[in-house]
């Protein structure tokens, strides 16, 4: 019997959580904490897994401060090479160029750092 995989749709909303979390500089853990789970429970839902209920995507949306519809903006699976907000920025590493990057104070370095970075992936899009 073959293995039962997320609903890509699930996959989106807990992408959105793990970005705003992420974006809060909240862990897993504290999440967890705050819904009365584990971290394992939250790794879950963020992996799209584990489907979110109605009443507890409510609550994740109250915790993170956000309006429940924030889930569901845009939830239509990216078209091939297309990535969303939420995906660009799913990772802590992302997240941490981000902030990053918007600390330096020169424009000019900030060109010449989207330049190197855009020549790294292989160009600009």
């Amino acid at each position: 019997m073959a293995k039962k995989q997320p609903d890509p749709l699930d996959i989106k909303v807990g992408s959105k959580v793990r970005a705003l979390r992420l974006e809060r500089q909240m862990s897993q853990e504290k999440l967890g904490d705050a819904l009365g789970l584990t971290f394992q429970q939250v790794q879950k839902y963020e992996k799209g897994i584990n489907r979110i209920s109605a009443g507890r995507l409510q609550r994740i949306a109250a915790i993170l401060e956000v309006p429940v519809s924030v889930f569901f903006a845009d939830t239509k699976p990216s078209s091939a090479g297309a990535e969303s907000l939420f995906d660009l920025v799913d990772t802590g590493s992302a997240l941490r160029l981000l902030r990053a990057y918007s600390r330096i104070p020169s424009p000019a370095l900030k060109r010449a750092l989207t330049a190197l970075a855009e020549e790294i992936a292989g160009g600009s899009r």
